[in-house]
C-alpha cells in the first residue's frame, strides 16, 4: 500500500497560511527551493520547474490531492493545472467540474485517498493543503514532512483545523538550514 504524505510550509507558530488563505509572507528561502528541487522535484509547480532547474523526475509523488484554497491561487494566476507532471485531485464541493482535463474535483476526499492508496504503485500521495483538508485526513496521513520557516505569523490557517484528536508520529530525521528554516520528516507510530 502507498502512503499518503503530508508535504508544507509552516511558521514557527504552526500555521500554513495567513487568516485569508495568502501564502505570499512566507519568504522564498534558497536553501528550502533548493531542497525541494533536489529532494522534491514533484512539488515544484510545472511552469517554474525550468526555473528551478528540475529534470523531471517525480521521486516520491505521482499524485497531489489538494483543498480549493491551495489550489485557487493558480486558478486565480490562470493556470488551470498547476502540477502537470502528477495526477491532480482538488477536493471542494462549490467548484463544480474542472475546465482542464488534468484536474480532477472530488468532494469525498476519504474515499478518494483510499482508493489512492490502494492501488499499486512505487510512488505515494501527496497532501498539499489546506488544513481543513489535512484534518479530515489525518486518519488516512502516514507521514509529515515539514518546511518550517522562521516567521512567526500570530493568526491563519492551522496546518490541521480538525477536532481534538492526538495522533502520534514518530521524528525520522530533522534537518536545519542557514536561512533558519528547519525540514523534518515524520512517519505515523
Amino acid at each position: 500500500m502507498r502512503a499518503l504524505t503530508y508535504f508544507v510550509g509552516i511558521t514557527i507558530d504552526g500555521f500554513i497560511a495567513a487568516p485569508d488563505g495568502d501564502v505570499g509572507f512566507f519568504p522564498m528561502l534558497d536553501d528550502i527551493i533548493g531542497f525541494m528541487a533536489q529532494d522534491y522535484p514533484e512539488t515544484i509547480p510545472t511552469h517554474l520547474r525550468e526555473q528551478f532547474a528540475v529534470d523531471g523526475a517525480n521521486k516520491h509523488f505521482d499524485t497531489v490531492i489538494q483543498g480549493r484554497s491551495t489550489y485557487e491561487p493558480a486558478l486565480a494566476a490562470g493556470i488551470t493545472s498547476p502540477y502537470a507532471h502528477l495526477r491532480q485531485y482538488v477536493v471542494s464541493r462549490t467548484l463544480g467540474a474542472s475546465s482542464d482535463p488534468a484536474v480532477e474535483v472530488i468532494t469525498d476526499p476519504l474515499a478518494k485517498v483510499r482508493q489512492l492508496k490502494a492501488e499499486d504503485s512505487t510512488l505515494g500521495v501527496w497532501l498539499a493543503g489546506g488544513g481543513k483538508l489535512a484534518g479530515a485526513l489525518l486518519p488516512e496521513i502516514d507521514e509529515l514532512v515539514i518546511k518550517q520557516y522562521p516567521v512567526v505569523a500570530g493568526r491563519g490557517t492551522p496546518m490541521f483545523d480538525t477536532d481534538f484528536e492526538p495522533t502520534a508520529f514518530e521524528l525520522t530525521d530533522r534537518k536545519g538550514y542557514p536561512s533558519g528554516a528547519t525540514v523534518s520528516r515524520f512517519r505515523r507510530c
